[in-house]
């Protein structure tokens, strides 16, 4: 359940049926050609990519918290559709970002048990599952995705929750950054479809800088080093020190004024508040998890930043699975197939007995 990208799928699959941003589109403008088909009120998955230009694009979660609960049921119900499943014939494993308030669960919770009707629920972090899918028990993951961005520590299968740190700091971000970038250059983009364009452009195009001001000095000419990036329309695109100064804000969000710890003060933090026979096996078991972490690049930074603020004689060891971008849901689809999960599940009846206060 990402801010960006929702995966969706039955438990035992290898890979997700369903990988689609997570957004709802609905018509900026009203048919005039009379004989077409019935206008839907609003489009979720491909149909919505396929014709975002007409639409106006809204994203349900932002940092990991539902903002409109009619549009997250609207993604909810189209992933039950297009996976051909009766809800009330299959238990559900949600996955939501650490430290999260409290009613987003529960709104989740009442929404599937009253509407969907389903049989039982589970709520899990989504770093333990990232984890549990990298077929490790101990470690550090640091999560980094569309919205949020938190690292939890596992010992030997528990995670240390007073150990968790979390900033709202994600792709959307560099996204919105890239975005004012590209403004200063002369190329506007305003409307919520052509916000998916710069994603795109983010994605293809941004990297981490391993040292950043060395990208400066290879970029002092504007000109000199620049790529193009051709638009959906044609029009080609400049692309000079954009590429790596809009993901600069993971690593230090003050250069925009933003109040955050960088993604590797997060990490860091979050291994310091373990007992202190635990931080050397957590150094050296870090795991990445996260679209975000995907950017080429963010993974040297890190280790960089790292050694920096450790102590010299640490040893630090990040790794970073091909497959981080589904490993969330990997874990989920693994995890939910045991006999021994079957025991935590929490089922209606027991919803309906005891009410919300079973959820936490």
């Amino acid at each position: 359940n990402g801010s960006g990208i929702m995966k969706a799928g039955l438990a035992g699959e290898e890979r997700p049926s369903l990988v689609f941003p997570s957004y709802v589109g609905r018509p900026k403008y009203k048919k005039v050609l009379p004989g077409s088909m019935h206008e839907p009120e609003y489009y979720v998955g491909t149909e919505a990519e396929q014709n975002r230009g007409l639409l106006k694009i809204r994203h349900p979660l932002s940092h990991g918290i539902v903002e409109n609960w009619t549009d997250m049921e609207n993604i909810w119900r189209y992933i039950y559709n297009s996976l051909q499943t009766m809800p009330q014939d299959h238990p559900v494993l949600l996955t939501e970002a650490p430290l999260n308030p409290v009613h987003n669960r529960e709104r989740a919770a009442e929404i599937f048990f009253e509407t969907f009707n389903v049989p039982g629920i589970f709520f899990s972090a989504q770093a333990v599952l990232s984890l549990y899918a990298s077929g490790a028990t101990t470690g550090v993951v640091l999560d980094c995705g569309d919205g949020v961005t938190h690292a939890v520590p596992v010992y030997d299968g528990f995670a240390l929750t007073h150990s968790i740190t979390r900033i709202d700091l994600g792709g959307r971000d560099v996204t919105d950054h890239l975005m004012l970038l590209l403004r200063r250059a002369g190329y506007i983009f305003h409307t919520s479809a052509e916000f998916e364009v710069v994603r795109q452009i983010k994605e293809k195009n941004c990297y981490v800088a391993t040292i950043y001001s060395s990208e400066d000095n290879y970029f002092d000419d504007p000109t000199k080093n620049a790529s193009a990036y051709l638009l959906p329309d044609g029009r080609p695109i400049n692309l000079g020190a954009e590429k790596y100064r809009a993901s600069e804000i993971l690593f230090s969000p003050d250069k925009v004024g933003l109040e955050y710890s960088g993604v590797q003060e997060c990490l860091l933090n979050a291994i310091q508040k373990a007992d202190i026979d635990l931080r050397k096996t957590l150094y050296s078991s870090i795991y990445l998890a996260g679209g975000t972490t995907m950017m080429p690049g963010f993974g040297e930074r890190l280790l960089s930043d790292l050694r920096k603020m450790s102590p010299k004689e640490i040893k630090i060891k990040i790794t970073a699975p091909p497959e981080r971008k589904l490993t969330c849901w990997l874990g989920g689809s693994i995890l939910s197939t045991l006999a021994a999960f079957k025991n935590m599940w929490i089922k209606k009846q027991e919803y309906e007995d005891e009410g919300k206060r079973i959820l936490h």
